[in-house]
């Protein structure tokens, strides 16, 4: 399997929450809800595809 895709969306979504919250005091307040949530939604998402890649290459040994 290819993790290619997994590996790179994993580190965008990281580094966007990170950006968030080294940058939050300059983001517009009306931005920073939805902006927070999405950063929140990609994380989420990024640790279940990190928990999933573990647990299929344990099968895969």
């Amino acid at each position: 399997m290819d993790t290619t895709a997994i590996v790179i969306f994993v580190i965008l979504a990281f580094s966007l929450g990170l950006v968030l919250i080294m940058k939050r005091d300059s983001i517009p307040p009306s931005l920073r809800r939805g902006m927070a949530l999405t950063a929140i939604a990609l994380i989420a998402f990024a640790f279940f595809l990190i928990v999933y890649s573990l647990l299929n290459f344990g099968r895969m040994q």
